[in-house]
């Protein structure tokens, strides 16, 4: 596993692999022109590379070229390919080959169509070392290729995420299930807040607090902090549909994360299946819920001491603070049930130093990011 920027790889095509494709197609070509010396035109920055090794591999006499495209971003396809480098001179009346690293939607197949159009080449057609034949629209032929694959992510061998990643001699695709979405869980005291702050710097998650949701949207005065004001002014409980509503702004703010903190929600069995719901329409899950587990009267020893620093009166109120987790225990035995059914749920020491339990969290986290 290797990771580029804030994502996750994972092996895929090996160099062995690559090897015998570039030698298939360097052998296909050979026998398509070996009474001509044909032009070969690389394609940058992706397939330099790919023409590198096919060179080696052509048996004969031959000129290469490079032209320059670019239309990917991080993970995704802008949809507009640019022409960075133009095509080469004095190719008039000869065969030219394109050397591709990878073939997908076709986008860039037709960019390069476009540019040798206005040529007076003999004739030209196009190799590509990995080929997305699922996704590829069809609108012209791909003469030559080394290797079909599924349509994924791919890094590595000339292949970027960001300019990170061509120099590996390998193909690693992404890992998808490195986006790893918790439920915390913790009675007050229980430092769910401390805990999610280390954790979502280690993992790169973004950590989602309702309260602090709430807080904002009411402050800024937002169409959804307005709704849920006037519930909360009546004395009524903010309807669910709202703070779901209130998440998926946050979800969809955050396109960058590698998963998500959900703290404060779900408190309901219902609340739960909202949420589970709403990721389903993101192509997402709650991967996990982690309870930070502690004896409650270590966390009321906690909480009063937090309570002559904080000010606040519901930590210095043995009684409240009891109040509270009686209500936390009402609230979560549901929940627990609800996940444990779907062997989500995981049970955390919450006692002990910060690195301690930061620990015992990063274990759970890294068992689901290696399955």
């Amino acid at each position: 596993m290797i990771k580029l920027h804030d994502k996750y790889f994972k092996p895929f095509i090996s160099e062995g692999e690559i090897m015998a494709a570039i030698k298939k197609i360097a052998d296909q070509v050979a026998v398509d022109y070996k009474k001509e010396t044909p032009i070969f035109v690389g394609v940058l920055n992706g397939a330099f590379m790919f023409v590198s090794d096919f060179l080696k591999a052509y048996p004969h006499p031959c000129e290469v070229s490079f032209v320059r495209l670019s239309s990917y971003q991080g993970l995704t396809s802008t949809g507009i390919v640019e022409s960075l480098l133009d095509v080469p001179e004095n190719i008039e009346g000869r065969s030219v080959i394109i050397l591709e690293d990878i073939i997908d939607t076709g986008r860039t197949v037709k960019k390069l169509i476009d540019l040798f159009s206005n040529t007076k080449v003999k004739e030209f057609k196009i190799a590509t070392l990995f080929y997305k034949s699922e996704v590829y629209n069809g609108e012209y032929d791909i003469d030559y290729f080394g290797i079909k694959i599924e349509d994924r992510f791919i890094v590595g061998y000339g292949l970027d995420y960001n300019e990170l990643g061509r120099n590996l001699r390998e193909v690693y695709q992404l890992n998808q299930k490195h986006m790893i979405n918790l439920v915390l869980f913790g009675k007050p005291g229980a430092g769910k807040g401390t805990q999610a702050s280390f954790l979502k710097e280690k993992y790169n998650l973004k950590h989602i607090s309702t309260g602090d949701v709430f807080r904002y949207n009411i402050k800024n005065g937002t169409e959804l902090g307005t709704l849920a004001k006037s519930y909360i002014d009546k004395g009524e409980l903010v309807p669910d549909e709202v703070t779901i509503k209130m998440l998926q702004d946050e979800v969809e703010k955050n396109p960058d994360a590698s998963g998500f903190i959900f703290d404060g929600f779900p408190r309901t069995t219902a609340q739960a299946k909202a949420l589970d719901d709403f990721l389903v329409t993101k192509e997402m899950m709650i991967d996990a819920t982690i309870a930070l587990e502690a004896n409650d009267e270590v966390l009321i020893q906690r909480l009063l001491e937090r309570g002559k620093i904080s000010g606040r009166t519901d930590d210095q109120d043995e009684k409240m603070i009891r109040n509270r987790f009686d209500e936390y225990n009402e609230k979560t035995a549901p929940l627990k049930d609800y996940y444990d059914d779907q062997g989500k749920f995981h049970s955390v020491n919450g006692i002990g130093s910060i690195e301690d339990i930061t620990s015992r969290l990063a274990k759970v986290i890294e068992e689901l990011q290696a399955i």
